[in-house]
């Protein structure tokens, strides 16, 4: 069980995380310090991503961007889900997504991993220190991991893939040796995320963006009982935790028996009935991304009718997914002034 959050907190996310009343509800967005952002695409244009995310002054300088544009009511910092598997001797680089140089598929390859020596992903917690000083009181700061699942199917499969065939055959071929590796990565995400907390992180969200490609059967057999101890062992060191799963309708129920204070969903699900089933936690989202492309007008009337839908208490506005690189400037703020606006 989470220990007990403050009482109250200067921060609508936290207090939305706690499901007390907020003056407005809280809105951040995934990859929000990204590609979508004129100021980043130029700083891409010297550095590339990798050098960003590795290095804590740029990686907290790109966190920073949204914030100084938009009125955020959180900051979430800028690394990849891919970070903290170097600490266990995991050689990756991007293509644009992560590319894993010897992907783990025989007992061989798990050996070749090591433990951790020293911090995990030192250069994500001293972002998270640098930024957490630069932010105003009431802006929330939020770390993040990805799933054991999630993880495991970029070192199994290699890279990115539709529908990530290698990984499910090798599931179902080595069975004891994916539980092993799910065990090893849920440890390590484990005390990722209670590292990130003490850098600064008010609350950390858990990704699990390939948790959809498992039957429910599957999923409770090979995948529950470890994304369940990270989550525990997350909460037990009193981390507020937020989980989010994409493209899974079957497994929603399921991922809200979990221990986490919020469930955040894609745009598949109307979050407004989630809410209701599930009365014991907050909920976030849950924006179709692809209607910002649409521009402002589209963008408002897809918040005012998720604001209708979704009571406020215990509410963190947000897209289903992460932004995409061509949205408007002017519907992000479309997206925050609506919210802001009417939410109250």
């Amino acid at each position: 069980m989470s220990q007990p959050m403050p009482a109250t907190t200067t921060k609508p996310l936290l207090e939305a995380i706690a499901r007390r009343p907020t003056a407005k509800r809280p809105v951040w967005v995934m990859r929000q310090a990204g590609r979508y952002l004129p100021e980043y695409r130029a700083f891409r244009q010297d550095h590339s991503f990798k050098d960003l995310a590795g290095d804590p002054e740029l990686a907290a300088e790109v966190t920073l961007m949204p914030l100084k544009r938009f009125a955020f009511d959180a900051a979430i910092v800028f690394a990849d889900i891919m970070s903290p598997l170097a600490a266990i001797g995991v050689d990756f680089d991007f293509d644009p997504g992560p590319v894993v140089a010897n992907p783990i598929r025989t007992q061989a390859d798990l050996d070749q991993l090591h433990e951790p020596d020293g911090e995990i992903a030192p250069e994500v917690l001293g972002a998270l220190r640098l930024t957490r000083a630069e932010l105003p009181e009431a802006t929330a700061l939020l770390g993040f991991c990805g799933a054991p699942w999630t993880l495991a199917a970029y070192l199994v499969e290699g890279r990115g893939a539709k529908e990530f065939p290698t990984l499910r055959g090798f599931a179902q071929a080595e069975p004891a040796l994916l539980d092993t590796l799910l065990g090893r990565l849920s440890d390590l995400m484990a005390d990722y995320l209670i590292a990130q907390h003490a850098a600064g992180a008010d609350a950390v969200q858990v990704f699990d963006s390939w948790a959809g490609l498992l039957s429910h059967a599957d999923w409770q057999r090979m995948i529950e009982p470890h994304l369940r101890r990270l989550l525990e062992r997350v909460g037990a060191a009193g981390v507020p935790r937020i989980l989010f799963l994409q493209n899974a309708p079957h497994l929603v129920d399921a991922y809200a028996k979990l221990p986490a204070e919020v469930l955040a969903t894609d745009w598949r699900l109307p979050l407004g009935e989630l809410q209701q089933r599930h009365t014991d936690r907050a909920v976030q989202g849950n924006i179709d991304p692809a209607i910002l492309l649409a521009g402002p007008d589209a963008t408002r009337a897809a918040a005012q009718a998720l604001l209708a839908s979704v009571d406020a208490q215990g509410h963190i506005v947000n897209l289903g997914h992460g932004i995409l690189p061509k949205t408007p400037i002017a519907s992000v703020e479309a997206l925050i002034e609506t919210v802001h606006e009417e939410s109250t």
